[in-house]
């Protein structure tokens, strides 16, 4: 009897590459009740948080991301080069049986070192353009899953792509599965959330943060002054992200405009179903989340996100009839966002339109459907260590 299989889940740095991993995980530890699972990552404190409250180990890998500048390359090399001997030690010491590469700088030392010690791996890529791990890496990969079919021109003939969508955190999952277990032989699965619930306030959400979503923050409150009696109407919430509550409820009272600002949204998955509109970045795991909810959005991609993914990411939504998208480094982001939300906002038909065509974009079985490409390749790698 083969001993329990040990797999390691290796990236982080943002949450967009951490959620999909626990996603993963959870449907895995379904699958494979007897698997051991642990997590690799920077070491930041709110990921350790998340994945040991999610039930899991975490170890902490050093890593740094692609230097900014000549300060930082020294760390950059020097961190990395630790990172990769700290994985190499630890995959052999913790007898690790296959490595699921989550995206992030922690995710290259990692798969890396699974590579040297040939130790099976898959890619997780979340992006509609592929990362520097993942063009690295693929074509030695045992599968890339990924969630646009727009990566495979820019990896090689030979990579092993399974284009699956992006994983979810459980609740979307959950609430899509509620939401449509009554209504998949009827129309009703594509009718609005809002044209259901005539007597709730229409709401919209924007999804600002600390970081790269700053501008958001700065520039809301303003457009939502522009669209005067319009917004009267709708509920608007506002996450600021962590350290930005107190400045962005202080736009809010300077222009007038009556909203909800909280740091975070702790039950996002069931404020975003029962919204019409969402205003946020385009990360590959936000847009996945919002295709399950139906709602549909105005995608500000993060202008300095690496290669352009964002706007890549964007542009599918967009193609697809389902958001609306402003590039802000093209134009005044208050007015441009005050343009969009006015034609929205005042046009039901226009919302409904676009939430079917975000419903179609849907992808609610993407997390079962990498923890079985897991399960497969595990099994065809003992079977292998069997034959050899």
């Amino acid at each position: 009897m083969s001993a329990a299989p040990h797999i390691l889940f290796a990236g982080g740095g943002a949450a967009g590459h951490l959620f999909p991993g626990i996603a993963v995980a959870s449907h895995l530890s379904q699958k494979m009740p007897e698997a051991q699972i642990t997590f690799a990552g920077p070491g930041r404190a709110s990921e350790k948080y998340a994945v040991r409250s999610a039930g899991y180990h975490y170890t902490s890998i050093p890593a740094q991301p692609v230097p900014q500048n000549p300060l930082q390359a020294f760390r950059f090399v020097t961190d990395n080069v630790a990172g990769y001997c700290a994985a190499k030690w630890m995959l052999r010491e913790k007898q690790i049986s296959l490595v699921v590469g989550l995206g992030g700088f922690t995710s290259t030392a990692v798969v890396r070192a699974a590579a040297a010690r040939d130790i099976p791996f898959l890619l997780l890529e979340q992006n509609a353009i592929p990362s520097r791990t993942t063009r690295w890496m693929s074509s030695a990969s045992a599968r890339v899953c990924a969630g646009y079919k727009e990566v495979k021109p820019h990896l090689s003939m030979e990579s092993p792509v399974a284009v699956t969508g992006n994983p979810v955190r459980p609740d979307f999952e959950q609430l899509y599965e509620r939401t449509h277990a009554s209504s998949r032989s009827s129309e009703a699965a594509t009718i609005p959330f809002s044209q259901g619930n005539q007597s709730r306030q229409k709401r919209v959400v924007i999804l600002g943060g600390a970081g790269g979503a700053r501008s958001l923050n700065e520039s809301m409150p303003k457009a939502l002054k522009q669209l005067g009696k319009v917004i009267n109407d709708w509920q608007v919430i506002h996450q600021t992200g962590e350290g930005q509550l107190q400045e962005t409820e202080s736009r809010y009272r300077q222009y007038g405009v009556d909203a909800i600002a909280v740091a975070f949204i702790d039950e996002i998955a069931s404020v975003l179903f029962a919204s019409d509109v969402v205003i946020c970045r385009a990360g590959g795991t936000t847009l996945a989340e919002l295709a399950l909810a139906g709602v549909p959005a105005i995608l500000v991609p993060y202008p300095l996100a690496i290669d352009d993914h964002q706007i890549a990411n964007a542009k599918v939504v967009a193609s697809a009839g389902a958001c609306r998208l402003i590039d802000e480094t093209s134009q005044s982001l208050d007015r441009a966002l005050a343009t969009e939300l006015s034609t929205l906002l005042a046009d039901e038909h226009l919302r409904s339109e676009m939430n079917q065509k975000m419903q179609r974009l849907a992808q609610p079985h993407a997390s079962a459907d990498i923890a079985a490409m897991i399960q497969e390749t595990l099994c065809g790698s003992q079977s292998n260590r069997l034959a050899a």
